[in-house]
C-alpha cells in the first residue's frame, strides 16, 4: 500500500515543484500541512479529472482515488490566481469543470492538460495570460531580500498573498524538512541542531501536528500513505 512519487525542481521562478504519483492500493493517505496552492490532474478508470489544491495549516486525513495516476505542480509561495485568493483556497481547493484527458477550464478559459515536462509550458502561459499572478514583495523576502517597509505592511501582503502568516510558513516548511531528515537516518540531535528546535518534545509536536508522524514511523517508513515524498527538502 503506497503513493509512489518523483517530484523535481524547476527552473521556473514560479513553481516550487512538479511531481508525478501513482496509488497503489490506496485509498487514504495523510495529508501533511503544505505551503504552496496547486494544480493536480489525475485520471482514473478512464476518466480525466483536474483540481486546485490550497495550502494546508496541518495535517489530515483524505481520500485517494484508487489506481489513479496524478501529475501536480505546486507553485511559488507568493504566486495567486487571478480567479481565486490564495486565502480562499487555504484547508481546502476545488475541482475544475469540464475536465478531460486533453484540456481543462481554468479563469474563463480552457488550457491543454499538461503532461510532466508540459508543466512549465502551460505555467508560462498561465503568467502571460494574467491568470496566475504573485505579488513581487513576497518573492522578494523568499528570496532573502529586506524590503523597505513597515513589519506590519510586510505580514499584511504576506498573508493576503499566501492565506498564512510568515510564521506559520517556516514551521510547517521545517517539519517537512524534519520529517525528511528523519526518514533519511539522521539522528535526532542533528535534526534538531540543523533546523533549530529547541528540544526533541518541540521537535515531536511539530511532527505530529504538521506530518502526522512520530520519529518512530517515519524511521520505519510505517503509518500508512502519506502525501509528501520523504526525500526531498524545501528550498527557503
Amino acid at each position: 500500500m503506497a503513493l509512489l512519487f518523483e517530484t523535481r525542481a524547476s527552473d521556473s521562478p514560479w513553481i516550487s515543484s512538479v511531481w508525478t504519483c501513482t496509488s497503489d492500493d490506496v485509498t487514504e493517505m495523510t495529508s501533511v500541512a503544505a505551503v504552496s496552492w496547486g494544480l493536480v490532474f489525475h485520471q482514473q478508470a478512464g476518466r480525466a479529472y483536474a483540481s486546485i489544491t490550497g495550502p494546508e495549516t496541518r495535517t489530515s486525513t483524505a481520500p485517494v482515488p484508487e489506481g489513479a495516476t496524478f501529475v501536480g505542480v505546486d507553485f511559488a509561495v507568493g504566486t495567486s490566481l487571478r480567479a481565486v485568493p490564495t486565502p480562499d483556497l487555504v484547508d481546502g481547493g476545488a475541482v475544475l469543470p469540464d475536465t478531460t484527458h486533453r484540456a481543462f477550464w481554468l479563469d474563463g478559459s480552457r488550457w491543454e492538460t499538461p503532461r510532466p515536462d508540459d508543466v512549465e509550458a502551460l505555467v508560462a502561459r498561465l503568467v502571460r495570460a494574467g491568470a496566475v499572478v504573485r505579488d513581487p514583495l513576497v518573492t522578494d523576502v523568499r528570496r532573502g531580500y529586506r524590503p523597505d517597509v513597515s513589519a506590519r505592511t510586510l505580514e499584511r501582503r504576506f498573508r493576503t498573498a499566501t492565506g498564512m502568516t510568515q510564521g506559520a510558513v517556516r514551521q510547517i516548511e521545517r517539519a517537512r524538512d524534519a520529517a525528511t531528515l528523519l526518514a533519511a537516518g539522521t539522528p535526532v540531535a542533528d535534526v534538531l541542531s540543523k533546523l533549530d528546535y529547541f528540544d526533541e518534545p518541540h521537535l515531536i509536536r511539530g511532527l505530529r501536528r504538521y506530518v502526522g508522524r512520530s520519529v518512530r514511523q517515519l524511521r520505519s517508513g510505517t503509518g500508512g500513505a502519506i502525501s509528501m515524498p520523504l526525500d526531498q527538502l524545501t528550498t527557503s
